[in-house]
């Protein structure tokens, strides 16, 4: 890479202020309607009068979005450009938000998950056009400082969600589980979900409303369009193409097993909480406490990153920390389990934005491609806490929360100390 690791095709609008603001903009969308899917489980389990696996799918329909579209995504951004494809990517997340809301009120199972996966679908561009955006937008070295940066709005929105849902829609949460479970009858058990399910309809018409706006103000931004330069690594890929890149597979691995301990301890961490018998007017909160962790992480990374400590390093550390603080939870119960569990937050603060310049390193010409095949790896949030939700009906939910966590976050060590370098050292052969 060359001191500046990315040309601009357009040369107005290059202001680093404005693009940072722009692009600040775009991930604090990425954290506020991520990070609804915790109280969101909570909402359909009382909702649907669902149990904890069918309540699950909506992580799982959020996130296989990703799979499914990130390549298709890749293909959208080529044609349209940055720009025009992060508008297009607001707007699909405005009608899949007006899609969950019209049917989650009626309580449509089926129809709300749908809405899910619209959103999802239009996420799943808006993230694979803005990470490499900020990866490339200067020196891979401090890559990890940029995103961190972003990560900040992230997880301000991250932290808002929960709260803002929590008051409009899931407030009293506990009392109506008891009154539906005491109704005399079932059409006054009908009433009472109907009246709660309709609590979210506005939320989400003011969210779709809201994304729209935002996407009519992006394209009329002054956002440069910012390409990849070659680089000799892309160049001597060859025919190979991307098995060229072996550092990007072991990327996607390490991405997938981190996107899914990121939601078992943001998205899981209330059902984790309930399974101590803590209330559910609390535990829906939980995933504010994990995402407040999660933002001390990144000022820390921030501060460190590449100041003080190189990006694979410090992503070694972290899942080390990571490591330790499952451990903790297991051997702990109540609310110092949970507490154990929220600190994951700042144990996975910097992962993100470590292990994503790290896989698309030297990609060149295969950036785009590379990128998409990263957010495809965003499934493992998807795959994960389904497993979490099916393992606990049959073995101790502390148990199961032990061996999903501590196997990923050996990887993700790995991943930082050796499997981040394989090409380097390919090209020093």
């Amino acid at each position: 890479m060359t001191a500046r690791s990315a040309t601009q095709t357009q040369g107005a609008g290059t202001g680093s202020l404005g693009t940072a603001a722009i692009v600040g903009v775009m991930f604090f969308i990425f954290g506020f309607v991520t990070w609804l899917n915790g109280p969101l489980i909570t909402f359909v389990k009382l909702a649907f009068t669902l149990d904890d696996v069918s309540a699950f799918m909506v992580p799982m329909v959020f996130y296989m979005s990703y799979f499914f579209l990130a390549l298709p995504s890749a293909m959208i951004l080529r044609r349209t450009g940055m720009k025009k494809g992060m508008t297009l990517g607001l707007f699909i997340m405005a009608l899949g938000a007006i899609v969950f809301g019209q049917m989650a009120t009626t309580r449509i199972f089926s129809g709300a998950l749908s809405g899910l996966f619209i959103i999802g679908g239009g996420l799943a561009i808006l993230q694979t056009a803005a990470n490499p955006y900020v990866s490339i937008l200067g020196p891979i070295e401090s890559a990890a400082q940029r995103i961190a940066v972003m990560g900040i709005f992230n997880k301000l929105a991250g932290i808002l969600a929960p709260v803002v849902i929590g008051t409009l829609v899931l407030h009293g949460v506990g009392a109506l589980d008891v009154q539906v479970k005491a109704a005399a009858n079932h059409a006054e058990r009908e009433a009472l979900l109907d009246a709660f399910a309709a609590n979210i309809h506005t939320p989400y018409m003011i969210m779709a409303g809201l994304l729209a706006l935002l996407g009519l103000v992006v394209l009329r931004s002054p956002l440069p369009d910012i390409r990849p330069e070659p680089s000799p690594r892309a160049q001597s890929g060859g025919d190979r193409g991307l098995l060229a890149f072996p550092h990007l597979w072991l990327g996607a691995l390490c991405l997938f097993l981190y996107v899914g301990v990121e939601v078992m301890a943001g998205d899981a961490i209330g059902s984790y909480g309930h399974s101590f018998g803590l209330p559910l007017e609390e535990t829906a909160f939980y995933t504010s406490f994990t995402l407040a962790a999660m933002l001390l992480g990144y000022l820390a990374g921030l501060v460190l990153i590449p100041r003080f400590i190189s990006q694979e390093r410090y992503l070694a550390i972290s899942a080390v920390m990571g490591v330790v603080l499952v451990i903790g939870a297991y051997m702990t119960t109540g609310y110092i389990s949970v507490a154990c569990v929220a600190a994951l937050g700042f144990a996975n603060a910097m992962m993100w934005p470590a292990i994503f310049p790290l896989a698309i390193r030297d990609l060149g010409r295969f950036t785009e491609t590379g990128s998409a095949i990263l957010i495809m790896a965003i499934c493992g949030g998807a795959i994960l806490p389904q497993i979490f939700a099916h393992m606990k009906d049959y073995f101790d939910f502390q148990l199961v929360f032990l061996l999903i966590m501590v196997p990923a976050y050996c990887y993700i060590f790995f991943f930082g100390i050796w499997g981040s370098r394989v090409n380097q050292a390919e090209a020093a052969e």
